[in-house]
Formats: C-alpha cells, structure tokens, sequence
C-alpha cells in the first residue's frame, strides 16, 4: 500500500479521499477540514494497491474490473476518476501514466507496434470494436447510434439533438447545397451504423458510399439504407478504404483516424487525394491531443481500441499536406465529448441487468470504465475533437466561413430531432 499511499499523498489536495485496505486498515487523504463527505473505495485483493500504483491508468481499470477496486455508493467510478484527474491536472497526466524509466520506455514501444494496422490487423481490431451485440450499442448510444462526439450548443439539450447537430455542423463543411448537389458522390470512411450517409442523402440528394470493416455494422447499415428505401442510392460496402476506387465529390471520415495508425497516415492521405475530384472537399473529425503527439494507454489498447490511437493537430496537418492537400479549416471541439461520454455513461448504467445479462459484470465494468475514463480526459484532461476540411484546390469553397454557419443553421431547422426509443418518458407514456 505504501506505493499508493503515497501517490494520493502527493496528488490529493482538495476534498477528501477515504482508502480502505484489504486489510481493514483505513487511509485518509485531501482536506480533513472538507465538510464534503469523502469518496470511498475498497480495496478487495491484497496485489490492488500495487497493481494500481504502478500504473495507474492501466492498473486501476483492471483492479475495477476484476472487483479488487470498489467504490462506496453514493459515488461510483465516474466519481472516482474524475475526482482523481481533477487533482492531478496541476502536475500533468504524467501522474496516472506508467511509473519508471524502463516501463515507461517499454510503454512507448509497445504502443508504437501496436499502432501497425495492416489489412488483417485493421479487420481484426476494427471487429474487437464495433462488432460487439447490436442491443450494446443501442442501449447507451442515441438513437441514430451515432459513436462519436455530439456537439453541443446547449449542454440542457438531449444526446439526440447534439447529434443531429453534430451532423448538421459537420455537413455543413462539405460544401454540399441543397437543390443542386443530386447526383454527387460522397465517400464515407468509417461509416459506422450509416447514420451520417443516410442523412447527407436526405438532406442532398448525394449518392454516397458508406465502408467499414465490421460485418454486423455494415448489415445494420444495409438493413436501414432498404427500410429506408434509398438502398439503390446509399450503399455500403465491407470494404478497406485502402482498396477503394473511383472518384469522389465528397469525402467524409468520422471518427475513423484515430483506428488508423500513425504509420499509415501518408498512405491515407495519398489515397484519399486520389479518390478526392479535383475541385473536391473532404471533411475530418477526430479525436485529438491539443498538446504534442503521444501514446494511447495500454489499458485502452488492450480492452476497448486495439491499435487505436489518438492524434495531436501537428500530425494530422503534416501528413496532408505532404499528400497534397491544402487545409482550409480546423476547430477544436473542446468539451463537446466529455458532455456526450457523461450521457453514455448514465445510459450504460441504466441498462446494467440488459448488459450483465448480454456479458458479464466484469464486462460492464470494463464499460464503465472506458467511458468514465474517457470522459475525464476530455474534461479534466488534453483531449479535444478535431474538424479538419481539406481540399485540392482552394477555390472550390467560399472566402469566409459564412456558408457553414447559414447552411449549419439551415440544416438544424429541417432536420427532425428523433426519440430514443428506451427514454424513460417514452416508457411512462407507453404505460
């Protein structure tokens, strides 16, 4: 314990820690003059205390896992590491990364490797993701299932409308106009459930191609684009976007980079400037570091996003404009994520017997974990989204940033904000 005890020592200064041992023996850390009253947490095993000090993210995801770390309700785990990175944002992430020299070294190594996505490995990992049970993802996800940022003009506003806004923000750079864009061909990279492709058909009239590299989203999608009776329009493919062909108007990749690999970013910029018309756009949105590039954790790489990684500005501008694009805008999307993590996390917890039942604990708490660990490093963290537009040639959009924001505007007064189907209310009304 004294490894831990004297990491909390060091990191906690405000409110009140209280740390009970396998032991019995009790730990208090923080302001004992608070009259905030203390999270709690148990430690069940006797190898927790270690296991988690010398690697805290890594460790402390495991040891909650496997229940060696519990929390005392009222708090839970969100309360728990958003407590922590709260504390420890003062000297930097550093605090909860690998301790020691060699660790750390081995860390990066490992890392590094581990972001090699050639075709096999990119299937594979892409599969580990997204190819989970349906009823998992529609269970915490809006009811577009939607597995990125939402944007959030207003924090009152509900996981449903931030997404359709997040479509509406996002289609908006694609420099698509309404009444004169049918026929156009749009690319979506990582198209997820078909979500954004079915809504810039129903929005333009495009004629777009989703690909993706998990069997069961690519049914789901081809499953929606019938019902929906656009299927001859919006198509889906179960497909590499290294082996795509032809030549796309418009290009969208959403939450697709951070699965690529840092290694392979050339080779994704050359083939995407190939695909890309001349007189073409293409829009990014990904997660980010707002400072330098770095590592992905090994807790993350090894249970939610294996090879995943997630880029700083300086990479991603780099790598396209050696490919030969032009980057004509770039937001940072700071909170935006945190806001939407902290609602899957609620819905998650909703529906802990459906996902116990579809799993195990030991799943559903790998689950909290990863969203409540996610959520931290947005909000107490360097994490942001990134929106980059790159083109070829720089007169195929506007001088200003005027027709984003009309036509962003435009968007959210014609698009039809959706129910999700488990919200409480809708329930109650049903009884």
């Amino acid at each position: 314990m004294w490894l831990l005890d004297k990491f909390f020592k060091r990191v906690v200064r405000e409110a009140r820690l209280k740390v009970t041992d396998h032991d019995g023996k009790v730990y208090d850390y923080g302001d004992a003059a608070s009259s905030v009253a203390p999270i709690h947490i148990r430690l069940t095993h006797r190898k927790a205390a270690s296991h988690i000090a010398r690697y805290p993210q890594m460790g402390a995801g495991e040891a909650f896992m496997w229940g060696w770390l519990v929390t005392e309700p009222p708090h839970d785990i969100r309360d728990l590491l958003l407590f922590v990175t709260a504390q420890t944002k003062r000297i930097g992430d550093s605090a909860i990364q690998a301790q020691g020299p060699l660790r750390k070294t081995a860390e990066k190594v490992a890392a590094r490797l581990d972001g090699i996505n050639l075709r096999g490995s990119a299937r594979k990992n892409a599969e580990h993701t997204y190819n989970l049970t349906r009823e998992l993802y529609e269970r915490f996800l809006d009811e577009d299932r939607q597995y990125t940022m939402a944007y959030y003009r207003d924090t009152g506003n509900t996981l449903e409308h931030a997404q359709m806004d997040k479509k509406a923000h996002l289609a908006a750079k694609l420099y698509l106009k309404a009444g004169e864009s049918e026929g156009m061909r749009v690319l979506d990279i990582g198209c997820g459930w078909g979500g954004f492709a079915l809504y810039l058909h129903e929005m333009y009239g495009v004629e777009v191609l989703g690909v993706a590299l998990a069997p069961d989203q690519i049914a789901f999608c081809n499953e929606r684009a019938e019902a929906a009776g656009v299927a001859d329009k919006v198509k889906f493919e179960l497909l590499d976007y290294r082996d795509v062909t032809g030549r796309f108007d418009r290009i969208s990749s959403v939450g697709l980079l951070e699965h690529v690999g840092t290694i392979h970013y050339p080779q994704f910029f050359e083939h995407t400037h190939r695909l890309l018309a001349d007189d073409g756009v293409m829009i990014s949105h990904c997660c980010g570091r707002a400072g330098p590039p770095g590592n992905t954790d090994a807790w993350t790489r090894k249970y939610i996003f294996p090879g995943g990684y997630i880029p700083a500005l300086s990479e991603l501008v780099t790598e396209s404009e050696q490919a030969g694009f032009q980057v004509m805008d770039v937001e940072a999307m700071r909170f935006h994520y945190s806001h939407t993590l902290e609602e899957w996390y609620n819905r998650t917890v909703m529906h802990r017997e459906e996902i116990v039942a579809m799993y195990d604990e030991v799943f559903y708490r790998m689950w909290l974990f990863y969203l409540a660990g996610a959520e931290q490093s947005f909000r107490n963290g360097g994490m942001v989204n990134w929106q980059l537009q790159y083109v070829k040639d720089r007169a195929a959009i506007p001088m200003t940033r005027d027709y984003m924001h009309d036509e962003s505007a435009r968007l959210r007064d014609v698009g039809e904000v959706p129910r999700w189907r488990y919200d409480p209310a809708l329930k109650e009304a049903a009884e």
